[in-house]
């Protein structure tokens, strides 16, 4: 038998479970969640989530409040002292080289880094990338209401927040930059709507983009996946294509980044 024959066999269920539970409670109000709504929400019955959470307390990796669970101080710990981003570039520069190769255009990889901001962590190229696509982009930032991963971003807002946190008049990198608010707030509703965002000439001329929100299984945006090319060779009628393309391998991510665990 081969190597990945016998992995499975390696996997500690319990490990597993305790890893579900410690993902659920991330998802949970900042107040906590009781026993019964997390083993609910991982799929485990009461008295498995009730050992395994005692268990992690023990430790500090939760902290009990009267019968609410939150996150520990010893798991904030080790989160200080973890690269953010090293696993995960690990696991998806594979599928964004292929994705890069298959399109022969950019391919890029941003995640959430705050409220409005973004940290473009991983890139692939094809073998002919031309101009703003031919850059090393790796720690660039872009304005959001002018890049395609800016609006998949700014679209997790409501129009309330949006009209709050923008000004009335953007800057504007070209002539189709959309430099009016609430014609970019209505852009941002479609965006919602149909789940990808597109820049066409917005942020440098000829340059094309096309953006898709990665999230986990509570709905949460954790990370944004990106193709740029030329308009000469990457255009519109390529969009349907390219975000088939892309989702089949944002699928293909979430099944590395946070894999099916054992039932009980």
């Amino acid at each position: 038998m081969g190597e990945s024959s016998e992995q499975p066999d390696l996997i500690n269920k319990s490990v597993v479970k305790a890893v579900r539970l410690l993902r659920e409670l991330a998802a949970q109000p900042r107040t906590g969640a009781t026993v019964t709504t997390l083993a609910k929400a991982a799929g485990l019955s009461r008295p498995t989530a009730f050992r395994l959470l005692y268990s992690l307390e023990q430790d500090g990796l939760v902290d009990r409040i009267n019968t609410h669970y939150v996150l520990g101080w010893e798991l904030a710990r080790l989160g200080r002292r973890a690269d953010p981003y090293a696993g995960l570039v690990g696991h998806a520069q594979p599928l964004l080289q292929e994705l890069a190769d298959r399109f022969n255009e950019s391919v890029t990889l941003s995640v959430p880094s705050g409220e409005d901001e973004l940290d473009l962590i991983a890139e692939a190229a094809g073998s002919h990338v031309l101009g703003v696509t031919g850059r090393n982009m790796v720690g660039q930032r872009y304005p959001l209401h002018a890049s395609s991963t800016g609006k998949v971003l700014l679209a997790e807002k409501s129009a309330e927040e949006l009209r709050r946190t923008l000004p009335e008049k953007l800057e504007a990198y070209t002539p189709q930059t959309i430099t009016d608010r609430e014609a970019l707030i209505r852009e941002l509703e479609q965006v919602r709507e149909q789940g990808f965002a597109i820049i066409d000439n917005e942020l440098e001329p000829e340059l094309l983009s096309l953006s898709r929100p990665i999230r986990d299984a509570a709905g949460t945006l954790v990370a944004i996946l990106t193709v740029n090319g030329p308009r000469s060779r990457f255009t519109r009628a390529r969009i349907p294509e390219a975000l088939q393309e892309m989702q089949k391998t944002i699928e293909r991510m979430t099944d590395l980044f946070w894999r099916k665990s054992p039932s009980d």
